[in-house]
């Protein structure tokens, strides 16, 4: 049997399908990191970013033991779709704007994985992130989320287009305003990465 780290994703549905009830850990695996990332960049709250994660795959089981899952070799942005739509659902029944702050405001890098990496080349990498971080906070929600979907979720501008619901060209017009008000920023406060 092949690794299932050499399967493509579809591959490994396929095996799901087919009775192979662990075969979906190895495509939660594969792509934990850039939905968890994306959710947390959205909602601002690493509790609720581990419910709505969790959220977003038991859809996607339901999704696939129910046979409704098209495969057409988009499941990362198809998950993506999913962890936005609940964010936005989620959104829409608290009725809260999604800069919302928790006292357990911490870094959403803390989730990945800088292993074999020095203590200093480490805490390097945490102060960049947690000041990207911050400055991405700072963008308009339009910015905010395509530069959330692009640099973290790796999305396509047309993805990012069929996932919110605006034309390819507005997607770059946002993230093009979104990186020159990061410019900005970084020039006004004088931030250094």
């Amino acid at each position: 049997m092949k690794n299932q780290i050499q399967l493509n994703d579809q591959q490994i549905i396929q095996m799901y399908i087919s009775g192979d009830a662990n075969a979906l850990s190895s495509l939660v695996t594969r792509y934990k990191d850039k939905i968890f990332t994306s959710i947390y960049l959205l909602v601002k709250d690493k509790y609720l970013a581990e419910d709505l994660f969790q959220d977003t795959f038991i859809r996607i089981i339901d999704t696939i033991s129910g046979g409704r899952y098209k495969d057409e070799g988009k499941f990362l942005p198809w998950a993506m779709r999913i962890a936005h739509n609940l964010c936005v659902d989620h959104f829409r029944k608290v009725k809260r704007n999604p800069t919302i702050k928790t006292s357990e405001d911490k870094d959403i890098f803390d989730v990945l994985n800088f292993s074999e990496a020095g203590v200093d080349t480490r805490i390097m990498n945490e102060q960049t992130s947690d000041k990207v971080r911050r400055m991405i906070d700072m963008l308009p929600e339009d910015q905010r989320e395509v530069i959330i979907l692009r640099h973290y979720a790796d999305m396509s501008f047309k993805e990012i287009s069929q996932h919110t619901n605006c034309s390819i060209n507005t997607a770059l017009g946002r993230m093009r305003y979104g990186l020159l008000n990061l410019r900005k920023m970084m020039t006004e406060k004088q931030i250094a990465l």
